[in-house]
């Protein structure tokens, strides 16, 4: 049987992953008018890599062992 804290930790890694993406292109390519106060601390990278690396664990964590 699958944990359903293998699907979560798919969730959380594909968020994290679209988030850190957004992210390094905002990285790359700042907008000129950010509209968030603390822009400069780049949440959205932080957060993204944050959520890939929890889900990452999860993911291998509860991955269903399989014995030959």
């Amino acid at each position: 049987m699958i944990s359903i804290w293998f699907f979560i930790g798919i969730s959380l890694a594909v968020n994290g992953a679209l988030i850190l993406a957004a992210g390094i292109y905002q990285l790359i390519n700042p907008p000129a008018n950010p509209g968030v106060v603390l822009f400069h601390l780049h949440a959205n990278v932080w957060w993204g890599a944050a959520l890939l690396i929890f889900g990452l664990a999860y993911c291998f964590k509860f991955a269903s062992k399989r014995n030959s």
